[in-house]
């Protein structure tokens, strides 16, 4: 199942800095663990903000859920799903 996931990060101001340096790098390389499984397809930042629009291919909603929820800035996120499917025009074949 296809999911274009919109993460908006939102850090209270006077967070400690080097807690959230650490929470960052651990993000990053949850984010490319992720990537590398197939899990997390596409990662784009939108531009002048610190939000990201992704598309994740997994099992199920129940599978999404629980990565979303498992991202170390989790916590600090404003996170939209929707659920997409194969556009009949698209000359894609790997749309799934």
């Amino acid at each position: 199942m296809l999911f274009q996931v919109e993460m908006d990060v939102r850090i209270p101001i006077g967070f400690d800095e080097k807690t959230l340096d650490e929470l960052k790098a651990t993000e990053k390389a949850r984010a490319q663990e992720l990537q590398r499984q197939g899990k997390w397809r596409h990662l784009w930042r939108v531009v002048g903000q610190y939000r990201n629009t992704s598309v994740f291919d997994v099992e199920s909603a129940a599978e999404l859920h629980e990565l979303l929820t498992g991202l170390p800035l989790f916590p600090f996120m404003e996170i939209k799903v929707t659920a997409l499917c194969r556009h009949p025009s698209s000359i894609h074949d790997d749309d799934r």
